[in-house]
């Protein structure tokens, strides 16, 4: 197969979101008081890492599956179908 998009798209989200906690968790609450006291970066960071850490573990369970539904497989020859060993 080729890479899961999975991948990508998690690591990017986790780090967008890790960037944004950092990033709420550091500035000055003063810069909140036009938002309602709301540290909005910190709450979206939040979801962002929780979102990309959810895209990455789907990626790798999808990969433990293809790689468990190919076991007991043996190598067809080419057009030929997979054929389960007999043990």
């Amino acid at each position: 197969m080729g890479l899961d998009l999975r991948w990508p798209i998690g690591i990017m989200f986790f780090l967008l979101g890790l960037i944004l906690v950092i990033t709420g968790l550091t500035t000055d609450p003063a810069i909140y008081k036009r938002s309602l006291d709301i540290n909005i970066n910190l709450y979206w960071g939040g979801f962002l890492v929780v979102f990309g850490a959810a895209m990455m573990a789907m990626a790798w369970r999808g990969g433990q599956k293809v790689k468990n539904s190919f076991e007991g497989m043996s190598t067809p020859a080419a057009g030929q179908p997979p054929v389960e060993k007999k043990s």
